[in-house]
């Protein structure tokens, strides 16, 4: 006799609601390490933000413009206000990223699959700040074309 499988609880920081509230209703993201190197997953998520109607802001120390958008160097130089931080760093730096957002006051942080901070989670979480981490976009918008 087999055991059905049993569905495993996703963890906090793969909230489905929080997911498919970025997904659905977050217009403007922000992504930290977003160069012009169509050769990196950056740009390859970016396209795919930008092909499904998302206005794209590059963060990077070169501002490159891309995607029709003036790219900064840092979060708090974009004048206008951010829905979503999307954090393409290793995850021993990626936590920053997290404070600069309670900062500016964005509307949340998506770090992208392999991308773990716990503490930053928690420092998110404590601001009331909706965060994502250890997936990615492409990978939810597949998973929702499943279901």
């Amino acid at each position: 006799m087999t055991q059905a499988a049993i569905p495993q609880a996703r963890p906090a920081w793969h909230d489905q609601a929080t997911i498919d509230r970025f997904l659905d209703n977050a217009h403007v993201w922000a992504v930290v390490g977003l160069s012009g190197d169509p050769a990196r997953t950056a740009y390859a998520i970016a396209d795919l933000l930008h092909s499904r109607g998302k206005r794209v802001v590059p963060i990077h120390p070169d501002a490159p413009e891309l995607f029709g958008e003036q790219g900064y160097a840092t979060l708090a130089e974009v004048p206008f206000e951010i829905d979503v931080v999307d954090v393409f760093r290793r995850s021993e730096s990626a936590g920053r990223f997290v404070d600069e957002a309670i900062t500016i006051g964005a509307g949340g942080v998506w770090f992208q699959l392999g991308v773990i901070d716990h503490a930053a989670f928690e420092r998110a979480e404590a601001a009331g700040l909706p965060m994502v981490m250890d997936t990615c976009p492409a990978i939810e918008w597949k998973l929702r074309e499943t279901r």
